[in-house]
């Protein structure tokens, strides 16, 4: 497929706007037209008073466009240019591909982020929610979860400090890759001579991080393992790990400790008993499907039975709060056999459920087999999150948290469900980015908020385990950015009263 981009700057939003209706395609960015089966072009005209957005398709004998106007003395005028030509080429797309989006022109990762702020700028839940409806094009169903998912995040985002920060440990290790996987994540038959030696290293990592923290007089909200499949380690390894937070890191404010068992074929007793004596308060073990023939789709080698075995196991350990992730949209998985799903889930009882849509990343070997294209135009996929909202709704669960990932199908969302008491923590903080998250191990990327302000600064760790193994020294240095960021930014808490 082609874009063209005709006189305007907005090639990236009109680019994620026609993935939005096309996953699988390549999409080309052109500035000069050129002949292609598809070509989808977007031009910006001004002339004396007004200018013209025009969106167009042309593929074959079909052709459709859309034409809209921004007065030139407009105060936002860049703003609603590209905001009218979203729309426009939105309005071509829906009557080409034939489905509406249910986000309309959002692209974003953080659309309850964008609720709250329009709250704030529009000046009521009322009107943020008519901006959400009429400028953007959201449904009234997203902009309702929007919403309720924007008061449960408020609870939480306002006892956040401005020294708050939460620390996130990476184990980039699975049994073995997910076909839907992107993540820097590696099957531990080929690596498992690495995991000895990146054990011993993030056991440093941490101990040095811990000292950062204590040396800026940091406040510890949340601790959250995440992989890869943290319980992939052996279950003295796993007491390693949590041994160098205990004594490197003031736990005593900790609200939540999570670590994600994930993979139910990783989880054992030992594993189990090691994490609930080194302090975990909540794990996540993620079925993702409770079908055999869908798991075997997806290149998981544990069974839905395992899946209940390792859930009472983790009840017998003494862990009260446990998630449950899912995802929407798998291949070989149908509506029906989705909302089959979600009743065996719900019929353990765990206390929060994570419904993720189907993301067809470029890196993933289902996207590149291109055996998630039969679902991109994402209706059935939206039944199963309506499906999902219902059923966990009925069941006491509310929305707390909700966030996009790129290429999901139908553009579609991931949400957080939770009993009243049990929202993840971390989730909000990390997708609101409310406070700093200081990230430990390969592939982590640590992220430095400003106290009183929202400006971001990243330090990448090396991304693969044996890059993070070879270069451990010059990794260290890195650190040392976190000093020089909260130098330049300095937290005060004068009058804070949060907790």
């Amino acid at each position: 497929m082609t874009l063209f981009i005709d006189g305007h700057a907005f090639h990236y939003e009109m680019e994620n706007l026609c993935r939005v209706f096309y996953p699988q395609e390549r999409i080309r960015v052109v500035y000069e037209l050129a002949q292609d089966e598809i070509v989808i072009a977007t031009s910006l005209q001004k002339g004396k008073t007004t200018t013209a957005l025009t969106a167009s398709y042309r593929a074959f004998v079909t052709k459709e466009s859309r034409i809209r106007q921004v007065e030139n003395n407009n105060p936002d005028y860049e703003k609603e240019c590209e905001r009218q030509m979203a729309v426009a080429l939105f309005e071509v797309l829906v009557k080409v591909r034939g489905f509406t989006p249910k986000w309309g022109i959002l692209t974003g990762v953080r659309p309850v982020k964008l609720m709250r702020r329009l709250i704030a700028e529009e000046g009521s839940e009322e009107a943020a929610a008519r901006y959400f409806r009429e400028r953007l094009l959201v449904s009234e169903e997203k902009t309702k979860l929007a919403l309720h998912t924007v008061k449960a995040e408020n609870v939480h985002l306002a006892k956040s400090r401005p020294d708050s920060f939460s620390l996130y440990i990476s184990i980039p290790f699975c049994p073995t890759r997910c076909a839907y996987c992107s993540f820097v994540s590696v099957g531990i038959e080929k690596t498992f001579k690495l995991i000895p030696d990146y054990v011993r290293l993030l056991c440093k990592e941490i101990e040095e991080t811990g000292k950062i923290s204590k040396d800026l007089g940091l406040h510890l909200e949340t601790v959250y393992f995440g992989g890869g499949t943290p319980t992939t380690l052996t279950a003295e390894q796993l007491t390693a790990l949590l041994k160098a937070v205990r004594e490197n890191f003031d736990l005593s404010t900790v609200r939540e400790y999570t670590v994600e068992a994930g993979r139910p074929d990783t989880i054992t007793k030992e594993k189990l008993d090691a994490l609930k004596a080194g302090g975990v308060t909540r794990i996540s073990i993620n079925p993702q499907t409770m079908h055999d023939k869908v798991l075997a789709a997806i290149g998981r080698r544990h069974t839905a039975a395992q899946t209940v075995e390792a859930f009472h196991l983790a009840r017998a350990a003494g862990f009260s709060n446990i998630n449950m992730d899912l995802i929407a949209g798998l291949p070989a998985d149908t509506a029906a056999g989705f909302a089959d799903t979600l009743r065996q889930v719900i019929g353990l009882n765990p206390e929060s459920v994570t419904v993720h849509t189907l993301s067809l990343k470029r890196a993933s070997d289902l996207n590149q087999s291109g055996e998630g294209a039969a679902r991109s135009a994402g209706n059935e996929v939206a039944d199963m999150l309506h499906t999902a909202q219902a059923l966990l709704g009925a069941a006491g669960f509310s929305p707390y948290y909700l966030y996009r990932q790129s290429r999901t199908l139908g553009n579609l969302e991931n949400v957080g469900y939770s009993k009243p008491g049990f929202d993840g923590l971390y989730n909000v903080y990390i997708m609101d980015e409310t406070h700093t998250i200081l990230a430990v191990g390969a592939g982590a990327v640590t992220k430095l908020k400003q106290p009183d302000g929202p400006y971001i600064e990243r330090i990448f760790n090396y991304k693969f385990p044996y890059e993070y193994n070879e270069r451990f020294p010059s990794l260290l240095e890195k650190k040392k950015k976190v000093y020089e960021f909260y130098g330049r930014y300095p937290t005060d808490v004068t009058g804070f009263g949060g907790n």
